[in-house]
């Protein structure tokens, strides 16, 4: 076990990956993985973030501007092993995941956290390779004292693990989901019951997104933009929300400001606009 304390706003737990992405009959390679992108829209926010996630021992070019704006530390792997998502995009908020490879994800181990995690003001479990490995690493943080923990979900786990998603966020203090995500664990945002003193997060694309706290629902709209790339949108929302969140800014403005940055990253292709 790492006997280090985390002293940042934010801790991210996730992956770094390397994405083959389809837009408009086109190809490219490019950096992806929640953690990434969660972990760089807390830093672009102007919150202090540290990301655990597997790394490699030869950082490739590709990946040498997110290595030196976070402080990312995991797991040493070899590249072959850094995930690999493969994604088609038709435009409209609809996406194809073709395929996921991953890798030396199973490496990350809550055992390696560090030993005190009570001077963090939010741990984040970005997604993993399963809803378990996400719960295993929730029961981890609390046992180091993580004085608030968030997490999101993806559309794989909702479809095989849905009883685990649903107490996943029964543990977390935040949760963030799609829409698409939350009509496959309850049926239609409208169902959606959660405890009053969680704060949940549905997003919903170009239509914004909507915050559920205090048994209050609200929504809030997001500015028309020219989408080009959206794969990172919802994490860079989560990421600029909880930088929010950890400076003590009110829920729905920490929102307000995360849409717009998760639009401003879907106009360039992955997180070119949050390295810029």
């Amino acid at each position: 076990m790492n006997s280090n304390s985390i002293v940042s706003d934010v801790l991210v737990i996730g992956v770094v990956s390397i994405d083959q992405l389809h837009i408009d009959g086109k190809s490219f390679r490019t950096v992806g993985g929640a953690g990434m992108y969660t972990a760089m829209a807390v830093q672009s926010s102007g919150a202090s973030v540290e990301l655990f996630a597997p790394r490699p021992r030869n950082m490739p070019s590709m990946l040498r501007q997110v290595d030196e704006r976070l402080n990312w530390f995991g797991p040493q792997i070899l590249l072959r092993e850094l995930p690999h998502l493969e994604i088609t995009h038709h435009g409209n908020d609809v996406a194809t995941l073709n395929s996921i490879e991953w890798g030396a994800e199973i490496k990350l181990d809550p055992e390696d956290l560090p030993s005190d995690l009570s001077e963090c003001k939010i741990v984040h479990l970005a997604a993993l390779s399963s809803a378990e490995r996400q719960l295993h690493f929730l029961d981890a943080c609390r046992s180091r004292g993580a004085q608030m923990i968030s997490a999101g979900t993806y559309s794989h786990v909702v479809k095989h693990e849905p009883k685990t998603v649903l107490k996943l966020m029964k543990e977390a203090d935040i949760f963030f989901m799609n829409e698409n995500e939350a009509n496959g664990l309850f049926g239609s945002i409208g169902n959606l019951v959660t405890d009053p003193e969680k704060l949940v997060c549905v997003t919903l694309g170009r239509n914004g997104a909507i915050v559920l706290t205090d048994d209050v629902s609200e929504e809030i709209p997001a500015r028309s933009l020219e989408e080009f790339d959206p794969t990172g949108a919802g994490d860079t929302f989560c990421g600029a929300t909880l930088a929010g969140l950890s400076r003590g800014v009110f829920p729905q403005d920490a929102v307000t400001t995360a849409i717009d940055m998760a639009g401003l990253v879907v106009t360039a292709l992955g997180p070119q606009a949050l390295l810029s």
